[in-house]
């Protein structure tokens, strides 16, 4: 099956580049090429390609309003493909927060001219599109656990309560949104898995740290929770929790789709999450943490699921819901005000 590519990009030497590596593989054509966001949302409207590489600064509307348009009217994969991606990093996740699902720099032109021929580009084009497919609902139930009481004692007395979060396409706004508004005292663990490129997360971390006034870093393996503190699980391995509020960095298993993988680490909170954790499925192609959030919630910890107006992508959340996985239904900008109010510590009672 042939990978129809949408091009947009406002420099034509850039345009030309593009078009001869898309041309130059068999298993891709040229659908359309765009001079400007306008331009690409009218053509997509259209003709919609398999995915869009869409430039970042352009003329008239860039990519990122351009991205979060198409994203709203037609959904379909985007690749932010851009000169540099050192020098245009604010923008690069604000396009990943309106539904880009990666990022890479033009070729030959680019800021690795040196080392990239196309190979690379056209690699991430077929990755992506193998993603998108094989991002369908799965007929199995995925990853179990051993259910435990709600309200089970914590491993530890200084094992804070666990916020879980999971999430993929169009996730970084939505997280700078959830972590923006929560306060710094915010007593609950943080944990956040995004599907990301390797190279990106750590400038994720310190992207979503520049929006929240809790303190935001990659999560290492054997580090342990602390309250008020965001961890972003990072990439190249999944993400588990294991007892006593440790973190681990795990293979297996080999043959997921993601990595991190949000069901792993789901699954991982619903057999070892101190008493009082909770966990949240964002924005996001595909149902990766479907089956996750269904063993959370089997384990006895309240689980919600971003709302579908408010979502880039409602396929991670639509997911869930089908399998009777979340217990609420969170638009975005009430999900930081209800877990303030879900973890407030519960007032001492007075001695008579």
């Amino acid at each position: 099956m042939t990978i129809r590519v949408g091009i947009v990009n406002d420099l034509a030497i850039a345009a030309e580049v593009l078009c001869k590596i898309v041309q130059r593989d068999p298993g891709m054509s040229v659908l359309w090429l765009a001079r400007d966001g306008h331009e690409a949302i009218a053509r997509c409207a259209t003709a919609l390609p398999d995915i869009v590489l869409m430039d970042l600064i352009m003329p008239q509307l860039n990519g990122v309003e351009a991205t979060r348009q198409i994203m709203r009217a037609t959904p379909c994969p985007i690749l932010v493909v851009t000169a540099t991606v050192a020098g245009n990093i604010p923008m690069v996740y604000d396009a990943m927060g309106a539904g880009a699902m990666d990022v890479t720099t033009t070729p030959v032109i680019g800021d690795q001219r040196a080392l990239d021929s196309g190979q690379v580009l056209r690699r991430k084009i077929h990755t992506l599109c193998s993603s998108v497919r094989a991002a369908l609902p799965r007929s199995d139930n995925g990853p179990t656990a051993t259910a435990k009481r709600p309200g089970a004692p914590a491993p530890s007395a200084r094992v804070p309560p666990v916020l879980a979060v999971g999430a993929s396409t169009g996730g970084p706004g939505a997280l700078a949104t959830i972590l923006g508004a929560l306060p710094p005292d915010f007593p609950a663990a943080v944990v956040v898995v995004q599907h990301i490129d390797d190279a990106f997360v750590a400038g994720l971390a310190d992207w979503l740290g520049s929006s929240t006034r809790l303190p935001v870093a990659l999560a290492g393996h054997g580090q342990r929770l602390r309250p008020g503190q965001v961890l972003v699980a990072d990439a190249g391995a999944h993400l588990t929790l294991g007892p006593a509020g440790f973190l681990h960095q795990v293979e297996a298993p080999a043959d997921a789709l993601h990595r991190p993988s949000v069901d792993v680490f789901f699954a991982s909170l619903a057999q070892h999450g101190p008493a009082g954790s909770a966990a949240l499925l964002l924005t996001g192609m595909g149902c990766d943490g479907a089956a996750g959030l269904l063993a959370v919630r089997k384990a006895g910890f309240p689980t919600f699921v971003q709302d579908q107006t408010s979502a880039v992508v409602y396929g991670m959340p639509g997911a869930a819901l089908a399998l009777g996985a979340a217990a609420g239904v969170l638009p975005l900008d009430h999900i930081a005000a209800h877990f303030i109010a879900l973890f407030k510590p519960s007032p001492t009672p007075c001695s008579q």
